[in-house]
């Protein structure tokens, strides 16, 4: 969730091929036309590696694949080119908002992306995006606690985190990213991870200083790794992060907090700008393909709001995974990520604030 993104699969991502316009001689006149083509910017390895030629041998579209880092990278492209520049970028939820209230998203055309029926109703009832008319969703989850069960207790509370036993000392890693810093505190605060209230904020500021006292570190791309190493014990992570941890060893488990969480979705949106809609809405009508959703969560181990896809995912995978297994009905009972707007740089200077 979504986030300097802490999508990283395990495959690398077929580069997609860019053909030129084929010369065509129609009788004695010579033309020259061309295969549409469309420009799509998504995080690397984040798509199984056939999922591109697979589309273009089924469809005859082509398409140019760029890779972005982060969402804050791909939404300063779109800023250069004004929200242009590609047709299609997948984008975290808060991102997909503000896109929308920019006016660089384009209304969806269910018409033309018929198996947007595969999709469980719940994901027509997210607060980012209610009906889904600027986006669609790719995939999604939560974010809790990994921990290793054979060195310390199971969790229970994001206190577990904030305020661990002294055993724990030096052991604990906390994701930085600005979002999920100042999650635990707010979940145990009682306030919204969307606030932008500065009180609030403060007060979860001063709760996070107190913490970075007994952390190992700040680690949004290898606390998974430290588990398994076992230089670190518990760990703040994305459930989909964390299956990598238990792909590796089977004593790591997940556990969201009794405080709740958040719900983090990664969405597609074709752009205003594109002059290719169509051919953009018939990628995303493919990817809610339910073997491409299968594919999907079995390549980057998240769940997808596909429940035909879900449906068949092979069960073992769900037994090892088990958060895998959580369902729409459990996962709405927590918060969606939503854009901050102008509060934005009051986060930004708070999460300074805490981390130094």
């Amino acid at each position: 969730m979504g986030v300097p993104h802490r999508r990283k699969a395990r495959l690398i991502v077929l580069a997609a091929l860019l053909v030129g316009a084929a010369a065509v001689v129609v009788g004695t006149a010579t033309a020259r036309t061309s295969a549409t083509t469309i420009k799509i910017s998504n995080w690397d390895a984040y798509m199984p590696e056939d999922l591109i030629p697979r589309f273009e041998k089924a469809t005859g579209i082509k398409v140019k694949l760029s890779k972005h880092t982060t969402n804050e990278d791909i939404m300063g492209k779109l800023e250069a080119a004004n929200g242009g520049g590609f047709d299609l970028v997948f984008v975290s939820s808060p991102f997909a908002e503000s896109l929308k209230k920019r006016g660089w998203a384009a209304r969806i055309d269910r018409k033309l992306i018929p198996n947007m029926k595969n999709l469980y109703p719940a994901a027509n009832r997210l607060s980012y995006d209610k009906g889904l008319r600027n986006s669609v969703p790719y995939t999604w989850g939560t974010t809790g606690l990994c921990w290793r069960s054979d060195l310390t207790s199971t969790p229970k509370s994001w206190w577990d985190l904030l305020r661990p036993k002294s055993s724990l000392v030096g052991k604990v890693t906390m994701l930085q990213t600005d979002r999920w810093l100042l999650l635990p505190a707010l979940k145990v605060l009682g306030f919204s991870i969307n606030t932008v209230n500065p009180k609030q904020l403060q007060k979860a500021a001063a709760l996070l200083k107190e913490t970075k006292k007994s952390l190992l570190s700040y680690d949004d791309t290898t606390f998974y790794s430290k588990l398994v190493s076992g230089e670190a014990h518990l760990v703040e992570a994305w459930d989909g992060w964390c299956n990598y941890g238990i792909a590796e060893n089977p004593k790591i488990k997940f556990v969201v907090p009794k405080e709740g969480s958040d719900v983090w979705v990664d969405t597609m949106v074709v752009l205003e700008k594109s002059k290719e809609r169509e051919a953009a809405h018939k990628f995303i009508n493919f990817v809610l393909r339910p073997d491409v959703g299968t594919s999907v969560t079995e390549l980057v181990l998240y769940k997808t709001p596909n429940a035909k896809a879900m449906a068949k995912v092979r069960k073992s995978l769900a037994k090892q995974y088990p958060n895998l297994a959580i369902p729409p009905k459990k996962l709405l009972t927590y918060e969606t990520e939503r854009d901050l707007g102008k509060g934005q740089p009051l986060w930004s200077r708070t999460v300074s604030e805490i981390v130094g």
